[in-house]
């Protein structure tokens, strides 16, 4: 018995659902059957946007993850002395070599975005660098729950972005609805409005 309740559940609200937008109530207007369409296209419109920001946030993160997966640690030795504190909030650089996979020897600048370390380090310094596939510098890989986080972020910056765009399309559309349904009642009491007046 419980079980054909809970079956004849959906059906029913859908029911309800066509029966709110095309019944021949008297009481409903066009105007509110046309506002009764505009929210279900707008939830319609809201799921597909959750699922795209779903889905955005899932590629974010695996596109964090292949990106990182491509380094690898190494470990630099500076060959002067990285840029001083005094100029922590500008782009520094500091000259450096370190070793390739195939025991080479290469030689490159060291920047504060690629290894926030050398700042007021003296040369000869050993620093740990990240090394991407052509075996260059690169900003550190972020850790998982940074990476998490960010593709969250992502996803909800989407969905937000999202709402307010279709909460700020139903507030004009129903502005304008509520202008006809005001511009109904004044053509209706203007016919209405004398008889009821005579008849005092």
């Amino acid at each position: 018995m419980i079980m054909n309740v809970k079956s004849r559940g959906g059906p029913s609200r859908m029911l309800r659902l066509v029966r709110w937008l095309a019944g021949r109530n008297a009481l409903r207007r066009p105007v509110d059957r046309i506002e009764g369409a505009f929210l279900v296209v707008l939830s319609a419109a809201f799921l597909v946007a959750m699922t795209v920001a779903s889905i955005l946030a899932a590629h974010t993160y695996q596109s964090q993850r292949a990106a990182s997966a491509g380094l690898r640690p190494a470990l630099a030795i500076l060959l002067q002395a990285g840029p001083p504190y005094g100029s922590l909030g500008r782009f520094g650089q500091a000259k450096a070599r370190w070793r390739d996979p195939q025991g080479g020897e290469q030689v490159g600048v060291l920047t504060t975005v690629t290894t926030p370390g050398i700042t007021g380090t003296a040369a000869d310094t050993r620093m740990p660098i990240w090394l991407n596939r052509s075996d260059q510098p690169v900003a550190p890989p972020a850790g998982p729950v940074a990476m998490i986080v960010y593709a969250l972020a992502v996803g909800a910056a989407a969905a937000g972005g999202a709402a307010i765009a279709l909460l700020i399309v139903y507030t004009l559309c129903r502005l304008a609805l509520d202008r006809r349904r005001l511009a109904a009642w004044e053509s209706a009491w203007s016919l209405t409005g004398p008889r009821w007046t005579t008849r005092r």
